[in-house]
């Protein structure tokens, strides 16, 4: 969706879906958060559930995952704090370092999110084992009240509830994953045109927009706060990936795509977090040294047939950060001291989605802000060390 362009002698960001209004079907293909969501649920109830057999409390549990979440982000927050004063320092204008940043650091709402998701687990899990899948019936239902409220009532402020609400009852379709109830693949794909037929009719009918991507020209966005299509498309998506199931399976008994697949999620929160840098740092060289090209205007015919060589080269840019700090994702888990109190690992996660969802939202200008910009990042770095986890701190969690 990024769309640089150099014009009249000055660089701009434009933005794909503002310019190819056509583009946004293209969303409905491209937008994949639901199934971070879902594959998120399996994995911690399969998580929480081992914890409890080996009779280890929440507080040890939640140390894990944070560590896990968050130990990769600290090296990205820290180059970005040293390049924003670099950037100011060369005279790159504010406006385009916050568009930059933002571009760059918009992947981290995620994880401010799942932190939460990560929090209620324990929650929602015993939610799933005493009402089964009607525990997930009930948070579709939530959200649908929302948008509601959202809408017909024009209470705004309600739609952020759906942060929660959308991405929890996703979340616990991944349970629903874990017990076994996506055995059979053709009740499985019935789940896909059921998605997409809701999906239709919601952007059509109601009063949804077609992208499932914010759209800086939209008065209304599906993903800010997430809505109901999103609740559809991931209906949709999990419907074709659980039809799907067995088939993958047997190719991933095959020697090479399972060292593959091993490989790639050893670093695939590292790959999430740096892949914008990668590609806005290669812009911005780009627009230093060599302005020329990006002088191909933005959704035209050949801007489209150099998006393969495009992709190419930001994936090679991606390469040294992936080298460089993939370390972070798995590192230090060999102690077997207690973990923090559970107050102490509330009071990090708090600190923690604040600082990334400002950061997330706002990016960095270092401008008038600039201040609250930099205490922003620093939120997490002192989240983590006061959890006993951080860069500041010698205890690692097992």
């Amino acid at each position: 969706m990024a769309a640089p362009y150099y014009e009249q002698g000055k660089p701009q960001m434009w933005h794909l879906l503002a310019v190819s209004p056509w583009s946004h079907w293209l969303t409905w293909f491209f937008q994949v958060m639901p199934v971070f969501f879902f594959v998120g649920g399996y994995a911690n109830l399969t998580s929480w559930e081992a914890c409890q057999r080996r009779g280890q409390g929440y507080g040890h549990w939640l140390a894990g995952r944070l560590q896990r979440l968050l130990q990769p982000v600290l090296p990205l927050l820290g180059i970005w704090l040293f390049l924003a004063v670099f950037a100011r320092g060369l005279g790159v204008p504010q406006g385009f370092l916050q568009v930059g940043s933002r571009i760059a650091l918009v992947p981290t709402w995620f994880l401010a999110v799942y932190i939460l998701v990560v929090l209620f687990v324990p929650v929602t899990a015993a939610a799933w084992n005493q009402f089964g899948i009607w525990s997930a019936i009930v948070l579709m239902a939530a959200a649908a009240m929302v948008d509601v409220a959202f809408f017909a009532a024009d209470l705004k402020l309600l739609g952020w509830l759906n942060y929660l609400f959308v991405w929890l009852a996703v979340h616990q379709l991944g349970f629903a994953w874990r017990k076994g109830m996506f055995a059979s693949a053709w009740k499985n794909f019935l789940l896909f045109p059921s998605g997409i037929l809701a999906l239709l009719a919601m952007v059509s009918w109601g009063p949804y927009p077609l992208s499932l991507v914010g759209v800086p020209t939209d008065a209304i966005s599906n993903t800010l706060p997430p809505k109901l299509p999103l609740l559809a498309l991931g209906i949709a998506q999990i419907g074709l990936l659980m039809s799907l199931q067995k088939p993958a399976r047997r190719w991933l008994d095959r020697p090479l795509p399972w060292t593959g697949t091993v490989v790639i999620n050893g670093m695939i929160m590292t790959l999430f977090l740096w892949h914008s840098t990668a590609m806005i740092l290669l812009i911005g060289l780009g627009f230093l040294f060599q302005p020329a090209v990006f002088g191909t205007p933005p959704g035209s015919a050949a801007w489209w047939i150099l998006r393969p060589a495009w992709v190419m080269a930001f994936a090679a840019a991606t390469l040294p950060f992936l080298s460089a700090f993939s370390r972070f994702e798995n590192a230090g888990s060999a102690s077997a001291q207690p973990a923090r109190s559970v107050w102490r690992l509330y009071f990090c996660c708090t600190l923690t989605c604040g600082g990334l969802g400002y950061l997330a939202l706002k990016g960095i200008g270092g401008g008038s802000h600039w201040s609250f910009e930099a205490f922003s990042i620093a939120l997490p770095f002192i989240a983590t060390t006061f959890a006993g986890f951080g860069p500041l701190s010698h205890r690692k969690i097992k």
